[in-house]
């Protein structure tokens, strides 16, 4: 390996992505077990590596040098081979200060909650002091001298203006965990989670239901990345570039999610706009079907709807993990928050709307099999498809108006238009 990343778990890593397209080289993503980094690290086979969770503390004692201002973080990043000598650097710092700067997220005489106190923390605590927040509280899971715990915590710093979360609870693949409740919270104006796949967490979506600015970590990770290529190669590349590269990549690894009506033309936009945008495609009623071994409407008379609704909710876990698809939606997905939280998680919500006079009646849908059924559904489901959908589009002329709708939608959510 020449230039790469090690971590313990790196499945979930952009790393390559983004070094890739900043610098012509192969970047490798090198993962290594905690009995195995010592070896690595004395072999010294490589030119140039980045560092991620856990090992950004334990890589230290293996350097001939530390930047200054890694050593006033405490922690590094990037290691450089010069002439078998390693020498270590902390790009975080720079990554996060740009992330806070870039989203208009401003600490100074703040009192800031800073979750977890590993390696990753302390280029984001190292940054909140340069910038003169008024409090930095870290807070940890187990009782320790310099920290306080999330019980404490709540009791005590519940006037927190911002939190932070330097932790990788939330983390692909285990989406469903939020490393703390926001509901005790109501002074905090702003949430940032440093991890960026998925793409906003659980911990993200909470704070924007309670109205926060939440920011993941996607423009940190690039940020960085950019940072630790020019000490790499001792270059310079425009700051520019951070913000071209963020928007690229959202653009490649988001989903396009498509909500609405049964017949609103989801699966027909869907399938062509997959093409158009070379993403993935998939329908999850056909996943559904594919994996009850039978059709939806047989299901629902055998087990009800709630066993459809479980069913359905596994299946749009399953391929909300995923990245760059078009997913298309059954009609009563909204019928459950979660489902909405999963496909949130990686995707633009855009809602087709379809006037009812064009919808379908039957056809092997079991909900909307009369006229009267299907307009008590629409009623019903209406406020749910905008409540969810982070766009609207119609579709009551043609599809190919629709696809242009949905791709102009798409874009504009990204803030690409």
């Amino acid at each position: 390996m020449e230039y790469g990343l090690i971590g313990e778990k790196l499945g979930h890593s952009f790393s390559k992505i983004i070094h890739e397209k900043l610098a012509d080289y192969t970047y490798d993503l090198y993962p290594i077990a905690k009995e195995d980094l010592d070896a690595f690290m004395k072999e010294k086979s490589f030119r140039a590596i980045n560092v991620t969770i856990p090992y950004k503390i334990d890589v230290m004692p293996y350097l001939d040098e530390i930047d200054a201002k890694a050593k006033a973080v405490g922690s590094v990043n990037t290691i450089v081979n010069r002439n078998n000598k390693l020498y270590g650097y902390n790009t975080d710092f720079g990554g996060f200060a740009y992330l806070l700067e870039h989203n208009n997220i401003s600490v100074k005489g703040k009192k800031v909650l800073v979750l977890g106190k590993g390696g990753a923390s302390k280029a984001v605590i190292a940054v909140l002091k340069h910038l003169k927040a008024r409090e930095i509280i870290i807070v940890y899971y187990k009782e320790s001298p310099e920290t306080v715990t999330y019980e404490q915590c709540r009791k005590l710093h519940n006037d927190a203006d911002v939190i932070i979360n330097t932790t990788p609870v939330g983390m692909y693949p285990n989406i469903d965990d939020c490393p703390i409740d926001l509901k005790p919270y109501t002074q905090c104006q702003a949430v940032v989670d440093i991890i960026y796949n998925p793409i906003k967490t659980k911990f993200l979506l909470e704070g924007e239901k309670y109205d926060m600015k939440a920011i993941g970590g996607l423009e940190m990770l690039i940020a960085q990345a950019k940072y630790a290529v020019e000490i790499f190669l001792d270059i310079a590349i425009p700051e520019e570039k951070i913000d071209k590269l963020y928007k690229e990549i959202l653009l490649q690894q988001g989903n396009i999610v498509l909500i609405g009506m049964p017949s609103c033309g989801k699966t027909t936009i869907g399938k062509e706009l997959s093409k158009q945008l070379q993403k993935q495609f998939v329908d999850i009623d056909e996943e559904i079907v594919s994996k009850i071994g039978m059709s939806i409407s047989d299901y629902f008379e055998k087990y009800g709807e709630e066993a459809f609704r479980d069913i359905e909710q596994e299946v749009i876990k399953e391929f909300s993990l995923k990245n760059n698809m078009v997913i298309s939606t059954g009609g009563g997905c909204i019928k459950r928050e979660i489902n909405m939280t999963y496909l949130a998680m990686n995707g633009s919500i855009i809602f087709i709307q379809r006037d009812l006079s064009k919808l379908i009646i039957g056809e092997g849908r079991p909900l909307s099999c009369s006229t009267e059924a299907l307009q008590q559904m629409y009623q019903q489901r209406l406020p749910l498809y905008r409540r969810y959908s982070h766009r609207t589009i119609e579709n009551n002329t043609s599809t190919e108006k629709a696809i242009e709708s949905v791709k102009i939608a798409y874009w504009d959510i990204l803030g690409m238009n």
